[in-house]
């Protein structure tokens, strides 16, 4: 199926690369874009999961974070963590990979590693 690409997508889709390395809540994509409705917003970060090109992390206190996917290819699968700063509230994609091992009847189909602490800026 060929997918339109439309403003809205395009528009969300740059409000997250420009964030680099760091998520972005669904309420910050809505307050920079407001001409988009919530409707709109949610289902096209949804179609960005789909696809690849966006992961979503649930981090401890319920809140959705959207990251740019990198390095990813057929095999969507995202065994990092995600580091959140207690001060400044950034939360970063971190780049280190994490060997999780289970019993050996069991399938890993999802990984969701949270850290919180201070990190490298606001340390300074």
């Amino acid at each position: 199926m060929n997918k339109r690409k439309t403003q809205s997508k395009k528009a969300i889709l740059e409000c997250i690369q420009r964030t680099g390395n760091y998520g972005l809540k669904s309420d910050n994509i809505e307050s920079e874009l407001p001409q988009f409705n919530r409707v709109t917003i949610y289902r096209i970060l949804q179609s960005f999961i789909d696809d690849g090109i966006i992961h979503k992390v649930i981090s401890d206190d319920g809140k959705s974070y959207y990251f740019k996917c990198k390095n990813c290819g057929e095999k969507h699968f995202h065994n990092h963590y995600h580091f959140k700063c207690n001060i400044c509230e950034k939360v970063e994609c971190m780049d280190n990979n994490i060997d999780v091992e289970v019993p050996k009847d069991y399938k890993i189909e999802h990984v969701n590693f949270w850290i919180s602490g201070i990190c490298n800026s606001c340390k300074k």
